[in-house]
């Protein structure tokens, strides 16, 4: 059923986004990957809801592509988001000229950062781990 990973993926992003105050403190870097999208809605509680919708949204479009792909289990999981991460690291390049927060310095530039990456690595692994364990082998 693609439901499943759809609303796996949304779970993973939901949780991903809890650790990002964790994971800000331990690459020591104000950057968060869930909240790429979220600057380009208008400031406040609308546009962090907005922000947190499309990351939730994104999570599950990967959730449901990686189900659809036969993807299963933890160590699944972990793998494919670390290759999207990884091939759309290059992103980034546009990000550091385009995004508000590079913009305004809120951010450190980010595509030759390795605090910045790794955090993303980590907070990709997560969502990995946790999206492969609600998408079970055998289901």
């Amino acid at each position: 059923m693609a439901l499943r990973g759809a609303l796996a993926g949304a779970v993973a992003a939901l949780v991903w986004k809890q650790c990002d105050p964790l994971l800000k403190r331990a690459f020591g870097t104000p950057y968060a990957d869930a909240e790429l999208a979220g600057a380009f809605f208008p400031r406040g509680r609308l546009g962090s809801a907005a922000g947190l919708a499309a990351h939730v949204a994104a999570g599950a479009g990967f959730g449901h592509l990686f189900e659809r792909c036969g993807g299963r289990g933890g160590r699944q999981g972990v793998v494919a988001a670390l290759v999207e991460n990884t091939v759309l690291w290059p992103a980034m390049l546009v990000v550091d000229r385009v995004h508000p927060a590079r913009r305004d310095g809120t951010w450190p530039p980010l595509f030759a950062n390795p605090r910045v990456f790794g955090q993303a690595t980590v907070g990709h692994a997560i969502f990995g781990a946790v999206l492969g364990a609600l998408v079970r082998r055998g289901r």
